[in-house]
């Protein structure tokens, strides 16, 4: 099923995600290196060892971008225009390699857009959690969403 169109949003509408996932070392390496972020602290394991975690941590814009793509089979898929900004991000507690993610996306806002009368902004809330329900990140994100198609001689 695509993901829903404007009209199907209200303030308050709570997404408990049904898919989760594990973050591997696989994927921690590689979104590090494609982003070409040498931080010894994602992918230097002897490096990782002597700080306070004990172990790499995995990327925070990896994370951010897994809690959001977590979202979009229940939320945006095939109705989005656009993503117009992510604010208010925060990682409270770190993601290890091994972690598995699960999200709560919550509405915060529904208004219909001023510039274009075939779209409306959604305001979204997505909160992270491990294993543990420790929250591990959170941010809210505005998105340009397509109205619900007319139908024809409507």
């Amino acid at each position: 099923m695509p993901g829903l169109w404007f009209e199907d949003f209200s303030v308050g509408q709570t997404f408990d995600h049904p898919i989760t996932r594990s973050v591997t070392e696989m994927d921690n390496m590689l979104f590090s290196n494609m982003t070409l972020n040498p931080q010894p602290l994602h992918i230097d394991a002897h490096f990782a060892a002597g700080t306070e975690f004990g172990k790499p941590l995995v990327n925070s814009l990896f994370t951010l971008g897994l809690m959001i793509g977590i979202s979009v089979h229940d939320t945006t898929l095939r109705t989005t225009v656009a993503n117009l900004g992510m604010t208010d991000v925060n990682f409270p507690a770190p993601v290890f390699q091994g972690d598995s993610i699960r999200v709560v996306t919550t509405v915060e806002a529904v208004r219909p857009s001023g510039s274009r009368p075939q779209a409306g902004l959604v305001t979204f809330r997505h909160r992270a959690f491990n294993q543990d329900d420790k929250e591990v990140a959170n941010c809210t994100r505005i998105a340009l969403m397509h109205r619900r198609p007319q139908e024809a001689g409507a």
